[in-house]
């Protein structure tokens, strides 16, 4: 959340198609080097399966603090 490139990363714009919710940007150009992506299937019982995808590191990384908030002002911060 608090990466430069949150906004025109390709990694993050997967997880957000992922999680169903509005990209940052429609089409990101900045391809991040060498992304992990965490995903974490849930038994949510009654034969339902829940999916968590989390963009967990990067080899791309750079610190800016409170970019995804100043990009979406007075939403919550995803989990």
């Amino acid at each position: 959340m608090d990466c430069h490139w949150i906004d025109r990363c390709q990694a993050y714009h997967a997880v957000e198609r992922q999680h169903g919710v509005p990209h940052l940007t429609a089409m990101p150009d900045f391809a991040p080097q060498q992304p992990t992506i965490h995903v974490q299937v849930m038994d949510l019982g009654a034969e339902a399966v829940g999916v968590e995808w989390d963009v967990r590191s990067c080899g791309s990384f750079q610190a800016e603090p409170g970019r995804w908030q100043r990009l979406r002002p007075g939403q919550a911060v995803p989990p």
